[in-house]
């Protein structure tokens, strides 16, 4: 469990798919707080026990709220990694304009520059693109799985370019702990994973389409 330290409920799956509700505070279920290489997020450990549990049932009301469950953590993973690549970009700008090489900041090459400009040109689209599918998600029923879908898909492979590159422009300081950008590098790269990657991810937008039947 991610980032659940002060959720009220939690939204659980089994095996076969099946989503259930649970309340924090109910009798058998302990919560464990892991220590991790990340120390942007706090990770949680759920022991069950006997613990009651609503199951997350589709109605004639709400016939797909399973799948709103997951077009909206999609939607929050991607907003998360465009926040982390922005995060990325920033700092590779801000240590190419301070990093002199042959007494001239490396930011003046124009290698490094096309770096940092490549990587803000791949990302500006995603801000649109990100609105989009929160747009649909809250207005656009018919669309909203498919924007969700293309969101993930594309931003997680912009973002793993950014915090590729981003790194790059640091050089070897860049690998060590000392910048703290694996921070982000990590957590774009594990939100790249959560909830699809982005191949499954894209068939599952081609079979929403038509494309795979």
């Amino acid at each position: 469990m991610i980032d659940g330290d002060n959720a009220d409920f939690f939204i659980l799956s089994d095996k076969g798919g099946t989503m259930f509700i649970v309340d924090k505070n109910e009798k058998g279920l302990e919560i464990i707080q892991l220590t991790t290489v990340d120390k942007t997020r706090l990770y949680l450990e759920l022991n069950l026990k006997n613990v009651k549990a609503e199951v997350l049932q589709e109605t004639e009301n709400n016939p797909f709220v399973i799948q709103k469950v997951i077009d909206a953590g999609r939607i929050v993973l991607s907003a998360d990694s465009l926040g982390a690549s922005e995060t990325m970009i920033e700092k590779a700008v801000s240590y190419a304009k301070e990093r002199k090489q042959f007494n001239r900041v490396i930011g003046s090459f124009q290698a490094v520059k096309h770096m940092c400009a490549e990587m803000a040109a791949d990302l500006e689209p995603c801000y649109a693109m990100l609105w989009q599918a929160a747009h649909s998600f809250d207005h656009d029923p018919d669309e909203a799985r498919l924007q969700a879908c293309q969101a993930k898909s594309h931003i997680a492979e912009v973002a793993k370019m950014v915090s590729k590159k981003a790194t790059e422009v640091h050089g070897g300081m860049g690998f060590t702990d000392l910048l703290g950008l694996h921070y982000w590098f990590k957590r774009i790269g594990l939100n790249r994973q959560i909830l699809g990657g982005p191949e499954l991810v894209r068939e599952e937008a081609a079979e929403l389409q038509g494309f795979n039947q």
